[in-house]
């Protein structure tokens, strides 16, 4: 054999004697070494039982729960060992018949396969719970489960605590990379669902041997493998339960919302929507047939008008307006405008509600007395300013004012489905009127006034009245302040809620002007009579326009008027003059936060406001119809509308849900409406300067002999 081959034949017996002992030390390490392989060898007799942690608890601002955890049991079955059951005991003391129970089996087989074990009875009854676990010897493969389910002590706060519920296939698929499981119970809407990465906690795992009947011979391997649930972690937040409590009393029997920040944080301290509904109505077995009511409810009890709700903001938009000229350098605090009842440079008149002489003689007057003529006029220089050149550069500029305020984006709330609402874009108006040349202020003139196409939510409005409160910033509108033992990953979470935002750069001394003007709104206004005991505050009215019946109520404030430590809006539909409703419902929350309680005169009065029904009698007669119980398919609601309302994890749970998707479908297919005309010129008269849509009104009526 020649030295090169003698050579090769050495290579070769070193790489298998090297391969033969990684293979060994593979094995060794697989046998000895690692128990984990031994564990998985083991797994068909091992009976592998979930351990659910508690779920974190929600704080209030004094460190009081607005959510507790209440131990409940679940009835699980793992269906390949589900043999020689004695069905009928156990449809007797489940209240089912045969039928529903091999239909539970399937559904448990198709959502964890026949090895796993998977709920067949949620929720047990103490009752049941005892009869169950009495004869559980009877049921081979069935087992009981532990877990905490949400309670609400103060009944409150449903829109911002959400609730929990089982995830389905889809929300797997959606957070496969998780570590959900089927069984599992996750948050669906509100802070619940915001939060459910800080809330829902590690589960556990203990396993127990069984033997080759199935039955339970012991803890495997002592425990060795078993982990340890860890609960959630808690979250303290910015509310008042007991102000979040009146809000909603004061609320009561109408439609609307109100918000309550602390300008100094942007914690929120109270956040309501009416009508509401009992949160404790979403837990247990009762949930899904509460939710199918809740969301085809005709007045959408389920839907948070503090966030979703698009308003007008009306007056109320006016200090904002002032703010504008000030900074723009268009009026000085003296500016005053020679109001005679009305407003009339664009050729048709424009109310105003007041007639008496001197009431716009200066800036602070035209604030308290709400002078529509004066913020009009306001507007229009701001629009027309000749260092922009034209319409178009100063309604741009007006408009990055209005987005700087918060308007017209979503300001990032700690709440899932936050609404932008709107601020149009010139866009718009280009479609509208044929192009950019043909419009000037006078096509867009409400706008002044908090009306055309501008909406608001009741969020973005007391987020703005903290920004008035501050001279010039605000913090990010949110609950959560700290989280229990933060780390790193919770500080990142929340570091946006901890920063300031200064939007713009506006002088001090017109934010004071514009305060001193709201004062007056509290002294000499529109809003004299409301007070709040012990405390000066600023206020604005308002009454926004509702093309689809009684004009809104609204208000907004904030309080004490040095060192301000709370902001609210209020917004109540259909119920007129802001004053009139709104404004004492605002009042009545400062006072409650501010002083702690409620004289007895304030106790008195907010009992009968509670007791004010102001609901709009086409819902009052759709419940009289419908006895209170019945469920409505909301197909009178546009697809915009629909797109906020219906949360669809939340439909996912209700039977009708094809049926309100093939209602979704069909309101998408409906012919676009046909473009408007462009118009001919953009000279400004009284027929070129009214709205489209009134306009035509005008025009029917005269067909019609009206005028």
């Amino acid at each position: 054999m020649s030295v090169y081959n003698q050579n090769r034949g050495g290579i070769i017996q070193i790489i298998i004697g090297t391969i033969f002992f990684l293979i060994v030390g593979q094995l060794v390490s697989l046998q000895v070494v690692s128990n984990k392989y031994k564990l998985a060898a083991d797994n068909n007799a091992i009976f592998r039982k979930i351990i659910y942690p508690d779920r974190g608890i929600i704080y209030d601002r004094k460190k009081r729960a607005l959510l507790e955890n209440t131990i409940s049991y679940d009835l699980v079955v793992i269906p390949n060992e589900a043999k020689g059951v004695d069905t009928a005991a156990l449809c007797n003391i489940l209240r089912i018949d045969k039928a529903e129970y091999n239909k539970r089996i399937v559904e448990a087989i198709i959502k964890n396969t026949r090895v796993k074990a998977g709920v067949f009875e949620p929720f047990l009854t103490p009752e049941i719970y005892a009869q169950l676990n009495e004869n559980l010897y009877r049921f081979p493969g069935f087992s009981l489960s532990e877990r905490s389910i949400r309670s609400y002590p103060y009944n409150t706060a449903a829109h911002v605590l959400g609730y929990v519920a089982e995830v389905d296939v889809n929300f797997l698929k959606k957070h496969e990379s998780e570590g959900y499981e089927m069984g599992d119970y996750a948050g669906m809407t509100g802070l619940e669902k915001n939060y459910e990465a800080v809330l829902m906690g590690q589960r556990g795992v203990k396993r127990f041997l069984r033997d080759n009947k199935g039955k339970i011979q012991g803890a495997y391997e002592k425990g060795e493998f078993d982990t340890t649930a860890i609960a959630g972690k808690n979250l303290y937040t910015s509310v008042d339960v007991q102000v979040q409590q009146l809000a909603e009393k004061l609320l009561q029997n109408k439609i609307g919302s109100a918000v309550a920040i602390n300008p100094k944080t942007g914690g929120i301290i109270a956040m309501a929507s009416s009508p509401g509904y009992n949160p404790n109505l979403l837990t247990g077995n009762q949930r899904r047939k509460t939710i199918g009511r809740l969301l085809l409810d005709t007045a959408r009890p389920i839907y948070n008008r503090a966030i979703k709700g698009q308003y007008p903001p009306g007056s109320t938009f006016k200090p904002l307006g002032a703010l504008i000229a000030l900074d723009e350098g268009l009026i000085t605090p003296a500016y005053g405008y020679n109001c005679r009842g009305s407003y009339g440079a664009c050729g048709d008149p424009r109310k105003c509600e007041h007639h008496n002489p001197g009431h716009a003689a200066n800036l602070q007057l035209a604030l308290a007395y709400s002078c529509n003529s004066y913020f009009l006029q306001v507007f229009r220089m701001a629009i027309d300013n000749p260092k922009y050149h034209n319409a178009k550069k100063g309604y741009l500029k007006w408009k990055d004012y209005m987005n700087a305020f918060g308007f017209g984006k979503k300001l990032g709330v700690d709440l899932p489905s936050e609404n932008r609402a709107n601020i149009p874009d010139t866009a718009q108006y280009n479609r509208d009127f044929g192009g950019a040349k043909y419009w000037n202020s006078c096509y867009m003139l409400t706008l002044g006034i908090g009306q055309d196409r501008m909406t608001a939510t009741p969020l973005q409005l007391a987020n703005a009245m903290a920004y008035l409160a501050n001279s010039g910033f605000y913090y990010t509108p949110h609950f959560v302040d700290s989280i229990e033992n933060e780390d790193e990953e919770d500080k990142a979470m929340l570091e946006k809620y901890r920063t300031k935002i200064e939007v713009t750069k506006i002088a001090k001394q017109y934010f004071d002007v514009i305060k001193e003007g709201m004062h007056d709104v509290t002294v000499i206004g529109t809003a004299a009579f409301i007070k709040v005991p012990g405390h000066d505050f600023c206020a604005k009215t308002g009454t926004a326009q509702n093309p689809h019946g009684k004009n809104h109520s609204l208000f907004v404030c904030f309080a004490p008027k040095e060192n301000p430590t709370i902001a609210v809006a209020v917004v109540v539909e259909n119920a007129g003059y802001g004053s009139t409703w709104a404004g004492p419902i605002a009042g009545l929350m400062m006072e409650k936060y501010l002083n702690d309680t409620l004289t007895t005169e304030s106790k008195l009065k907010a009992e009968n406001l509670s007791n004010v029904d102001l609901m709009p009698a086409a819902i009052k007669s759709w419940y009289v119809r419908n006895n209170k119980t019945e469920m409505l398919t909301p197909i009178e609601y546009n697809n915009d509308e629909l797109a906020d309302v219906w949360d669809m994890e939340m439909l996912s749970e209700i039977a009708p849900a094809k049926a309100v998707m093939d209602t979704l479908k069909k309101i998408d297919t409906l012919p676009a409406p046909p473009p408007s005309k462009p118009l001919p010129t953009n000279k400004v008269n009284k027929e070129t300067a009214i709205d489209p849509l009134e306009k035509k009104k005008k025009a029917t009526a005269k067909k019609d002999g009206k005028l």
